[in-house]
């Protein structure tokens, strides 16, 4: 038995944003270690989608709420008494929140402030940790990383509105405030904000990975608009790793761990986004689908950013598993898989892959993954 399943099996674990790219493989790895997985999150965002894919409203309980209405989360709290809670619901699309912004500043702090709120007002949760982004930086076009330390903001209401939850989170945060509110009690509190995420089951709008994947099965070509934008990418189950390690250090040291958190590839993993189409058109082999680069479209977005995950190396003892290689032949694996007519089962393709990470992971003597 790992430490991870020694640690989540028969835990009852509430999981915002269940239905969404990331939160589908958190609640499948939360079960294949025998946690009771509650949860909670709107419809699909997109169809297909690795909710849908993996069946995962057959496989444990499923919510279809908005995390913005407070009384329906109070409800299900008061239902399930989560042990801990993962709050990874959000409106996660840079360019959406452009056409949106109203709708991305309400989910992303309103919502976040509800699920601190109910957690803390909730006796059975011990810990929250809140998923926001790397982008929550302000963002000054530094070569080197940003650190937990360093200035928040954004000129992206995206970005902004994941700096206005992180102040919602150090103020619940805070001892004085949980001290002086009505119903005191102490809640241990982690953000943690990971760079960009990528693995199979996403099918997201305006994300590169599902891009190029739709271009590939529809025989077109793809077309990209920021060629040399870095980004840090890594696998979805990078910083899941980080967060379920994470998840154990607080209950057992909170003051120690309840603080904000860094999770990201080695620095020599981070590569341009043609850097990125170029490996998975290699790996897939289309016939039928080229690049093409239209840098006139570029948009607003920033063309570097990387996070410093110092702090998570040294007192987590946390780090990467993956390189770029591997995590891109994992995606075009899953892929491949999905749109064959012989492929296994899309979640038995997941489980398959947490075990081969988790098993790199050992190999590579990172202690989450010891047994």
């Amino acid at each position: 038995m790992s430490k991870l399943e020694d640690f989540y099996k028969g835990k009852t674990v509430l999981v915002t944003g269940h239905t969404g790219f990331k939160g589908s493989w958190l609640t499948i790895w939360l079960s294949q270690l025998g946690a009771n997985v509650i949860g909670y999150s709107l419809e699909p965002p997109s169809s297909p989608s690795n909710f849908e894919a993996c069946n995962l409203k057959e496989r444990f309980e499923s919510i279809i709420g908005d995390v913005r209405d407070q009384e329906k989360l109070r409800e299900v709290f008061n239902k399930f008494n989560p042990d801990i809670v993962f709050h990874l619901a959000a409106q996660a699309i840079v360019r959406h929140s452009f056409n949106d912004p109203i709708d991305t500043f309400s989910v992303n702090v309103m919502g976040t402030i509800n699920i601190l709120e109910v957690s803390r007002l909730t006796k059975s949760v011990k810990a929250v940790i809140s998923i926001t982004s790397d982008k929550c930086y302000l963002n000054k076009g530094w070569e080197w990383g940003y650190r937990e330390s360093d200035e928040l903001g954004g000129y992206d209401p995206y970005s902004s509105s994941k700096a206005c939850a992180e102040l919602a989170i150090a103020c619940y945060s805070d001892n004085r405030f949980q001290n002086a509110a009505v119903n005191p009690r102490t809640l241990h509190i982690a953000s943690v904000r990971a760079g960009n995420v990528i693995g199979g089951g996403d099918w997201a709008v305006n994300r590169i990975i599902p891009d190029i994947v739709r271009s590939i099965v529809s025989k077109q070509d793809i077309v990209i608009r920021s060629p040399n934008a870095t980004r840090p990418w890594q696998h979805v189950m990078e910083p899941l790793s980080g967060y379920l390690w994470l998840g154990i250090n607080i209950f057992e040291e909170p003051e120690k761990y309840a603080s904000a958190w860094n999770f990201g590839p080695h620095e020599t993993e981070i590569k341009k986004v043609k850097n990125i189409v170029d490996n998975i058109l290699n790996l897939w082999d289309p016939k039928y689908t080229k690049l093409i680069i239209d840098e006139d479209c570029s948009g607003a977005e920033s063309k570097l950013l990387s996070l410093d995950c110092a702090k998570a190396r040294h007192k987590l003892n946390w780090r990467a598993t993956w390189s770029i290689d591997e995590t891109l032949d994992a995606i075009v694996s899953w892929y491949k898989n999905y749109y064959s007519s012989t492929g296994v089962d899309s979640y038995e393709m997941v489980q398959m892959q947490i075990s081969q990470y988790s098993e790199s992971a050992r190999l590579r003597g990172l202690p989450w993954a010891q047994k």
